[in-house]
């Protein structure tokens, strides 16, 4: 009886211990999986844009307001013309030609953001063609892409196609386009005062709709 009592007692151990394992493992796994979702809910942001008036900084300036990140605007080598006309000009040349001008803008550490805003204005219904060079410029793949967009009031043409078509292997989502200045017309940077605190409401729910805050 009592080889049959240690016996019955020893097997209540090991049934312990294999109990206890358990629970330290998946206390483990489960402290890791928390961890990885953190990581992901707290992805490495990069705000890029480019802008003539200021209606596009301005858009990418209330993004990084509300989601962090660092804001890089994009810049060419050889400066634009300041003449309105003369840059349209050179502009459509450069899309017919298709051009692409070198960039003063680098960024040395892109590899280590995880989601890239790229905003853009709409240039003859497409993207300027500084911007399609910095789509070149760098490997997007298995990153979140995000575009929004400023223009004239002609909507954003091609450039949300362009930029999705650019960055292959991302994974690019719903983008924010709102209208800005009207050059032609002599105005410039309309996102300002209360136009500026539309365009921020705007803003906070088109990141919650892509589920970005």
């Amino acid at each position: 009886m009592k080889k049959s009592g240690y016996f019955i007692t020893f097997i209540f151990i090991v049934i312990l211990l294999v109990i206890g394992f358990w629970i330290v493992t998946n206390i483990s796994n489960s402290n890791n999986n928390v961890k990885e979702v953190k990581q992901l809910e707290n992805p490495k942001t990069l705000i890029v844009y480019y802008s003539r008036t200021g209606n596009t900084k301005a858009v990418a300036e209330l993004i990084q307001q509300k989601v962090g990140g660092e804001l890089v605007q994009i810049e060419t080598a050889t400066p634009r013309p300041s003449n309105y006309r003369q840059e349209v000009n050179q502009n459509e040349q450069e899309q017919d030609d298709n051009v692409l001008p070198e960039l003063k803008t680098k960024i040395n550490n892109f590899d280590s953001y995880d989601r890239v805003f790229v905003g853009t204005p709409t240039w003859n219904m497409a993207l300027p063609q500084a911007v399609v060079s910095f789509l070149e410029d760098y490997n997007f793949s298995g990153k979140t892409v995000i575009p929004f967009n400023t223009n004239g009031g002609y909507g954003v043409g091609a450039t949300f196609a362009q930029i999705k078509d650019g960055v292959k292997g991302a994974n690019v989502l719903k983008g924010f386009s709102v209208k800005g200045g009207e050059e032609t017309n002599g105005i410039l940077l309309a996102i300002k005062g209360n136009k500026k605190v539309e365009v921020s409401k705007e803003i906070d729910e088109w990141l919650k709709d892509i589920n970005q805050k």
